[in-house]
């Protein structure tokens, strides 16, 4: 089965604010579980290691994440996916950029969505969505 990472999947195991979600996010990266990202986690993921943690990365540290996600597959994103984007966003009422993510996941095969900013549990189409940190 395949799995989507958003971006905050990706993020905690490099925040030490929060040592539950880190040893989550980190089981899940080491795990081998078919995983899958876009162009989007990567950039949003360097952004926030460099910028938005309590202690950020130094960009070198988040560059070598980013060239650790690029060995997964990685699903670019194009014109036809913002369009796709636009259409679930304006659907399923979600903001652009969550509904990118469903889209970016729903290109690459994937049934599930690990991510803990959208509803557990919610079905886009066959893409549905995991909560990996929900008690």
């Amino acid at each position: 089965m395949r799995s989507f990472l958003d971006t905050n999947v990706v993020v905690y195991a490099f925040d030490k604010a929060d040592p539950a979600k880190r040893e989550t996010a980190t089981r899940i990266l080491e795990s081998d579980e078919r995983l899958v990202v876009s162009t989007q986690v990567l950039l949003e993921t360097w952004w926030t290691l460099t910028r938005k943690l309590g202690t950020p990365l130094l960009e070198a540290q988040a560059t070598e994440v980013v060239d650790q996600l690029c060995l997964l597959p990685v699903v670019a994103t194009d014109a036809e996916l913002v369009v796709r984007a636009i259409q679930t966003g304006t659907s399923a009422r979600l903001a652009l950029w969550d509904a990118l993510i469903v889209e970016a996941a729903r290109t690459a095969g994937c049934q599930r969505l690990l991510s803990e900013d959208l509803q557990h549990g919610r079905d886009f189409g066959g893409v549905v969505v995991l909560n990996p940190f929900r008690a």
